[in-house]
């Protein structure tokens, strides 16, 4: 028979070469247009006139030229192998098979299956049936699984046979019934949305009836996401992973080592492989928490030879693209699914252990990424246990956080011993935020054994400073990766200012990270590595305080690491939750197990343990002067460990009549009432020079009463809630004192009336120096204030310094003598001059007297005193 073949892809070839070999002559090979330079493989036709029409109709009318050169070939029969075009009544005899029915019929579960050749109708699969085949379903069958086990072979062979019928005149034409001959609509991606309301069955039906087109998919953290690859599991199987919160589902889904598992409303699982998000991108579900979070492979001189020689294989696929960069995307660049299957036997014709699938190239799209996968194969390191968090998940902020809430020992979240729980609560409502794990004493045994066995039989210990330095970095970039996300969990557990905990909670988290490993010369990496290498103590415990959660940390750990110790850290009770996804990221950033150990707890216990643990050699503490007195005891009696303690202040700050007046009373009040007052170095005491006081405090009054009290996430507050309720009664005891013994409340002084943990911010004149509010930390946003007379510096240098604290100081004049004449005289460890509260990572911090010894940040050789001015 003189027959046109209109239609595309390798399907439609092998039945042109088949009708071929059956004898018959093809007149004309229809299909569609090049796309991106690159013909169909049913266009690349020897002495057959190929014709690659956009459409053969427009407007619901069929396109005369183009029927017209149609009817010029003299064809008796039309085959359609498969094509993707509408075609027109007008062009007649033609018939075609259907995969759609195999989508339904997987869709509905049934156990049988199959291809249908239809007489044309326009109703396209309505038409009269002239040939059936069937085969039986398996119960973890897809379209793709089918297509290549019994459609693709037998639909090839089925075709050619109808065509024989045809040519013998023997092929039946077989009325439909009406009933079921549509699309149902099974093949718009609006409809393929999933009802979780079903089994464990239903659900699989579903995703693998739509599994790869359109594909099956579900709201899940704000965004549409489709399901592949889907299985059912044996519900006796364990599941062990990370919960995934999805809207309508009957319980939340889990993410494991094998994938994403998902549970029917009739307690049954099933398994999905891989997931898509909305800007097209691929992953494999087991990867869900960590999409974007692997750090670079570099490569070897042998893999980077492999890299070229994959680089040369693209250029020959994507003939269209100039030149293959790092960031050439395969598909975006014209490369169709034919073209997969030949990128994945290049790769095994030149590294036969790299054993890719093709949805290996589905997920790493990118030159860059496809390289990486493929090296990573090729180490067999794509196999890497999975990190399994439980998280607690909220929608807050405008988005998904993840926190976990367990203590994290030897690169493990788990379960305190017992089960032990207790609550920390966000200080804006008096809520739970989540239940956190409660570290008891075998917890932090195991903890430290955990730490000992990874500095002296793990890498960490032994790897190159530099090596070190480059996890360290990758940490840091995860932590900027997730600032948002660690600021917003920073203000609903301590009640930070958002913006407060993005620039400096976090931010300067982030630059303690990057400063330790080293600066960016040899010569002073050298330099700072050899420092470190002097204060290698092994095993370090770190307790640290609820005002920063996480810059504390960042603080006390960074150099910690970069020396090549491993860590175990106590947070604060009441403030836990940065900490634990800290931990989160360092596993992530590649950590080896056991150099981070993070255990929320109660002090009394695990602050205890840890001071008195023999393989504990080295103990960082900041927090009050009375428990960091504690410590120290604890510390030289059980093994004499080496120890730095950060801890209370009162930090003096003189102002001189001679000041630029706005800006005192700005960066008087920002050393005040910065962080609400939870902060260190905040300054416990203003002395004003006579003839300014009270321009100062009327000024100062003016702008307390236009600061915002409120929600912390709101961008606009400046002023957000105490950490935790016995410390806002503290507060309100503490000037309930300062009245009784006589000093003026100018303003403030209570608990603001509304839900949550708010104290207004309150001003004191008239103190004197023998009150209890004079000599006493409030560690809130109370403004000391008392006078002192005109010319008389040293008198009030002397009162400045009578005090038992030595963190913090400051100096406000425009006389540059008087400025150092002050600064060398004030007994503090930092001295700021015409400004406050400016620290920097490069700056040693630490302080004199009870408020402490030892320095955090900056380099082990610097001054004990230093000057940071502004001029």
């Amino acid at each position: 028979m003189r027959i046109a073949v209109i239609g595309q892809s390798l399907f439609g070839q092998e039945v042109y070469k088949e009708l071929r070999k059956d004898g018959h002559t093809i007149v004309g090979v229809f299909t569609i247009p090049d796309k991106d330079g690159k013909a169909d493989p049913l266009a690349e036709k020897d002495g057959v006139p190929v014709f690659k029409f956009p459409r053969w109709r427009l407007k619901g009318q069929a396109i005369q030229e183009v029927v017209t050169q149609y009817k010029a070939t003299g064809a008796e029969l039309n085959v359609l192998p498969f094509c993707s075009q509408f075609i027109p009544m007008e062009v007649q005899l033609f018939y075609f098979t259907s995969c759609i029915g195999l989508h339904r019929t997987l869709i509905h579960g049934d156990k049988k299956g199959g291809f249908t050749v239809f007489w044309a109708d326009d109703g396209l699969d309505t038409g009269p049936i002239l040939l059936q085949r069937e085969c039986d379903v398996e119960p973890n069958d897809t379209v793709n699984t089918i297509y290549k086990r019994f459609l693709f072979p037998e639909g090839v062979k089925g075709t050619v046979e109808a065509v024989r019928l045809i040519a013998e005149g023997k092929a039946p034409k077989i009325t439909q019934p009406a009933e079921g001959a549509t699309y149902e609509c099974i093949q718009k991606k609006d409809n393929a949305k999933i009802d979780w309301n079903q089994s464990a069955e239903a659900l699989h039906n579903w995703i693998r009836g739509n599994d790869k087109v359109p594909g099956a998919w579900a709201e899940v953290d704000g965004q549409k996401v489709t399901f592949y690859g889907s299985s059912l599991v044996d519900n006796e199987t364990a599941v062990n992973g990370q919960p995934l919160e999805i809207p309508g589902a009957s319980q939340p889904g889990i993410v494991t080592k094998s994938g994403l598992v998902l549970f029917g409303n009739d307690g049954k699982t099933l398994l999905v492989k891989n997931l898509q998000f909305e800007d097209g991108k691929m992953i494999a579900a087991a990867q869900y928490f960590r999409s974007g979070s692997s750090a670079a492979v570099e490569l070897t001189e042998e893999e980077k030879t492999f890299a070229e020689q994959m680089r040369v294989v693209w250029e020959s696929i994507l003939s269209n693209v100039s030149q293959i960069e790092d960031s050439t995307d395969f598909f975006k660049s014209g490369a169709a699914s034919m073209d997969v299957v030949r990128l994945v036997e290049e790769v095994k014709l030149r590294a036969s252990s790299c054993q890719l699938q093709n949805e290996d190239v589905y997920m790493n799209t990118t030159f860059k990424d496809f390289i990486q996968m493929c090296v990573r194969k090729l180490r067999g390191e794509d196999d890497e246990e999975e990190l399994v968090v439980d998280y607690v998940s909220k929608n807050i902020n405008n988005m998904i956080i993840k926190m976990p809430h367990q203590l994290f020992i030897n690169g493990e979240f788990v379960d305190a011993e017992g089960g032990k729980t207790y609550k920390t609560i966000n200080p804006t409502d008096g809520t739970a935020i989540c239940d956190v794990s409660l570290a008891q004493i075998s917890d932090v045994d195991r903890a430290v054994a955990a730490a000992k066995e990874a500095f002296e039989e793990g890498e960490w210990g032994k790897m190159n400073p530099r090596d070190r330095g480059r996890l360290i970095y990758r940490l840091a970039d995860l932590m900027e990766e997730h600032q948002e996300e660690l600021a917003t969990i920073e203000a609903i557990d301590s009640g930070a200012v958002y913006t407060l905990a993005l620039k400096t909670h976090v931010g300067m988290s982030i630059q303690t990270f990057r400063y330790f490993p080293g600066p960016v010369t040899d010569k002073t990496v050298d330099s700072l590595i050899q420092l470190l290498q002097m204060c290698k103590y092994i095993v370090c415990a770190i307790v640290i305080p609820w005002n920063y959660p996480l810059m504390m940390l960042a603080w006390k750990t960074a150099a910690c690491l970069a020396a090549g110790n491993t860590v175990v850290l106590k947070p604060a009770q009441v403030t836990p939750l940065t900490a634990l996804k800290f931990a989160e990221l360092a596993a992530r950033a590649g950590l080896p197990k056991g150099v981070i150990n993070i255990l929320p707890g109660s002090g009394a216990l695990v602050g205890q343990r840890l001071s008195d643990h023999p393989d504990v050699r080295k103990l960082g503490f900041t927090g009050s002067t009375e428990i960091g007195k504690h410590i120290m005891k604890s510390c030289a009696v059980s093994n004499v460990k080496k120890v730095s303690l950060e801890l209370g202040g009162k930090s003096p700050l003189i102002i001189f009549s001679d000041c630029e007046m706005d800006k005192a009373v700005r960066m008087g009040m920002s050393s005040v009432f910065f962080n609400k007052g939870e902060n260190c170095i905040a300054a416990g005491r203003l002395f004003l020079e006579d003839s300014i006081h009270d321009l100062f405090v009327q000024k100062v009054v003016e702008e307390v009463k236009k600061m915002k009290i409120g929600d912390p996430l709101d961008r606009s507050t400046d002023h957000g809630p105490q950490n935790h309720k016995a410390h806002l009664d503290k507060l309100v005891e503490y000037c309930q004192t300062g009245v009784k013994e006589g000093a003026t409340l100018v303003c403030g002084g209570r608990q603001v009336q509304r839900p949550g943990f708010f104290f207004e911010p309150t001003v004191f004149t008239d103190v004197q120096d023998h009150m209890y509010i004079a000599k006493e930390e409030s560690f809130g946003p109370v403004m000391i204030i008392s006078k002192f007379k005109s010319g008389e510096v040293d008198d009030v240098l002397r009162r400045a310094n009578a005090t038992e604290y030595g963190l913090a100081s400051g100096v406000f004049t425009r006389d540059i003598s008087k400025a150092l004449y002050v600064s060398e005289r004030l007994n503090a460890g930092t001295v700021f001059v015409n400004t406050y509260n400016k620290t920097d990572v490069a700056a040693p911090f630490g302080g004199f007297k009870q408020s402490g010894f030892g320095k955090d940040l900056g380099k082990a050789n610097y001054l004990s005193v230093d000057f940071i001015c502004q001029n």
